[in-house]
C-alpha cells in the first residue's frame, strides 16, 4: 500500500462533509446560515479547497446533517490527519531536513514532511502497518546486524506513533461522549440556586487596575467546563459544571445544554479594533481572525469599541431545550482605556449579514435586541426567543456588544428550560467578565503592508 500525500486525505475528509450534506433537502446557503458562516466558506470545505482548524464547526455542520455517532468518530478521525496536512508546512516537522546520504534503496525520495496514513489512527501498532515492500524488508529483518534507520523513516515512525497515541486517546473520549454523557455529567458542583456557571476562571479578571487585560484569551473558542490548553485542540462538544437549575430537579443534576464561546469574531471575519497601550513601533503585524486571541493574550489588548461574542449552543441528546431568555449584566463601568487603537483591517465587507444579538453597553440597562441579518439569497430573520435546539439541531447566537462612553465590564445570561426543568447559564469570558472600551477620541493606526508598519488610520 502507498503511502498517501496530503491531498488524499484532505480530499477523504472533504468527501465526506460532501456526502453528509447531500443527503439534506438544504443548500449551501441554508447550511452557512445555521452555522454562522459564509456560503462560499462551506463550500470551500466540502470541495477540498480548505480545512477548518477547529472541529466545533463540523461538528455542527454534522449535527444539521442528520450524522450518526458512527459518521462524527469517522468525521473527526479524517480531520485530524487533513488539518495536519493543511498546517504541515507551518510547522518543525514539516520543514525540509538535511539530503540523506547517498545510499542504494528503491524507496523514491521522501516527502519534506511526511503525513501519517489516515488508516494508522485506529490501530494499536502503526509501525506495524504494511509499508512498501523493500521498507518493510528493513523494519522486519530482525536477522540482520542492527543498523541506524534513514533519518527520514525515523521522523515517520515517531509521527505516526505520535498521532496514534493521540488519536486512540481523542477516539476514547469521542465513544464517551456519543452515549451523551460528558466526564463532567457525573461531576458536578454545587453553586447559588436557578445558576449554571459555564466556567472556572482561566484569565485574570480586570479589577480595576487600568492595564487592558481580562478580556483577551489564548484560545478563542471556549467550551464549559474550560477548553483544553492550545486553541486548536479538538473538542467535539462542550460539556458543563454547574449544579441543578430550578425546577424539579435536585443538586447534582447536569445541565441538558452545552454551549461554546468564542469573543474573538470579528465583523465580517476582518474587521475588529483592539485598544494596546503600546505605541505602533512596538506592535507586531495583526494577526488572522482564527489566531486574534492568542494575539490579543499576548499584547494584553481590549475589545475596541465592541466585542461580538460568538455562542454555539446544543442539547446534550434529541431532548428539546428551549432557550427562553438572553440577558445581558454590566458589572463595571470606567472611564475609556486610554491607550492606542489598532484596526485589525482596513475597510472589509461582505455580502453575508449573519442575524445577531445587538446590545447597548452605554444604556443604564443594557437589552439584547435580536436583529436580522441577510445574503444574497434574500433576507435572514431575526431570532426570536424562545427557541428550542437539541443535539441534531445546534443554534449559533451572535451577540455585538458596543460602547463610545466607557471601560464597560459585562456577561451574558442564558434562561433555558426542559422537561419541567429551568435555570441560567452564565456565558463570560473564562470566569471572568467580557471587557469593551471606547475608541472615541484615541489614536488609530492601521497597518499598511506594503512598508510593514502601523500607521495613523485613514477612513
Amino acid at each position: 500500500m502507498s503511502e498517501r500525500d496530503g491531498v488524499n486525505e484532505v480530499a477523504e475528509f472533504a468527501a465526506l462533509l460532501t456526502r453528509l450534506k447531500e443527503r439534506t433537502d438544504r443548500s449551501y446557503g441554508q447550511l452557512a446560515r445555521r452555522l454562522h458562516m459564509n456560503t462560499s466558506t462551506l463550500h470551500r470545505y466540502c470541495a477540498g479547497d480548505a480545512v477548518p482548524l477547529d472541529f466545533a464547526p463540523v461538528e455542527r455542520f454534522a449535527a444539521l446533517c442528520g450524522a450518526t455517532a458512527e459518521e462524527r468518530l469517522e468525521l473527526h478521525r479524517l480531520w485530524l490527519p487533513a488539518v495536519a496536512a493543511r498546517q504541515r508546512p507551518r510547522t518543525p516537522v514539516a520543514e525540509a531536513g538535511p539530503a540523506p546520504d547517498p545510499e542504494p534503496t528503491p524507496e523514491p525520495a521522501p516527502d519534506p514532511g511526511p503525513a501519517p496514513e489516515p488508516e494508522s489512527v485506529p490501530e494499536a501498532q502503526p509501525q506495524a502497518e504494511p509499508e512498501p515492500v523493500p521498507e518493510a524488508e528493513t523494519v522486519t529483518n530482525l536477522g540482520a546486524p542492527p543498523a541506524p534507520l534513514p533519518w527520514y523513516r525515523r521522523r515517520r515512525i515517531l509521527v505516526t506513533t505520535a498521532v496514534a497515541v493521540a488519536s486512540a486517546a481523542t477516539l476514547v473520549g469521542l465513544s464517551a461522549l456519543s452515549n451523551d454523557r460528558s466526564p463532567s455529567a457525573d461531576a458536578v458542583r454545587p453553586t447559588d440556586p436557578g445558576r449554571t456557571s459555564s466556567a472556572a476562571p482561566e484569565s485574570p479578571g480586570p479589577g480595576t487596575s487600568k492595564k487592558p487585560k481580562g478580556s483577551a484569551s489564548p484560545s478563542p473558542d471556549r467550551t464549559s467546563p474550560p477548553a483544553s490548553p492550545g486553541g486548536r485542540t479538538p473538542s467535539p462538544s462542550g460539556s458543563v459544571t454547574g449544579d441543578s437549575p430550578t425546577g424539579g430537579a435536585g443538586p447534582g443534576a447536569a445541565v441538558p445544554l452545552t454551549w461554546t464561546v468564542n469573543s474573538h469574531a470579528w465583523n465580517q471575519g476582518c474587521g475588529h479594533d483592539y485598544v494596546l497601550a503600546a505605541p505602533p513601533a512596538q506592535v507586531p503585524p495583526p494577526p488572522t481572525a482564527q489566531d486574534a486571541a492568542v494575539w490579543a493574550a499576548a499584547q494584553d489588548a481590549l475589545h475596541g469599541r465592541d466585542t461580538n461574542v460568538r455562542i454555539s449552543v446544543q442539547g446534550r441528546n434529541s431532548t428539546a431545550v428551549v432557550l427562553e431568555a438572553l440577558r445581558v449584566r454590566v458589572v463595571g463601568r470606567a472611564a475609556p482605556f486610554e491607550g492606542n487603537s489598532y484596526a485589525m483591517d482596513n475597510g472589509c465587507g461582505g455580502a453575508l449579514t449573519p442575524r445577531f444579538f445587538s446590545v447597548d453597553l452605554d444604556a443604564d440597562r443594557p437589552v439584547a435586541h435580536s436583529e436580522p441579518g441577510g445574503d444574497p439569497e434574500g433576507p435572514i430573520p431575526a431570532i426570536q426567543l424562545p427557541y428550542r435546539v437539541s443535539a441534531e439541531d445546534p443554534e449559533v447566537l451572535l451577540v455585538t456588544a458596543k460602547t463610545a462612553a466607557c471601560d464597560c465590564s459585562w456577561y451574558l445570561e442564558l434562561d433555558w428550560s426542559s422537561q419541567g426543568r429551568t435555570g441560567t447559564v452564565r456565558i463570560d469570558d473564562h470566569g471572568s467578565p467580557f471587557r469593551t472600551s471606547a475608541i472615541k477620541g484615541l489614536p488609530r493606526y492601521s497597518y499598511d503592508t506594503s512598508n510593514r508598519q502601523w500607521v495613523p488610520y485613514v477612513s
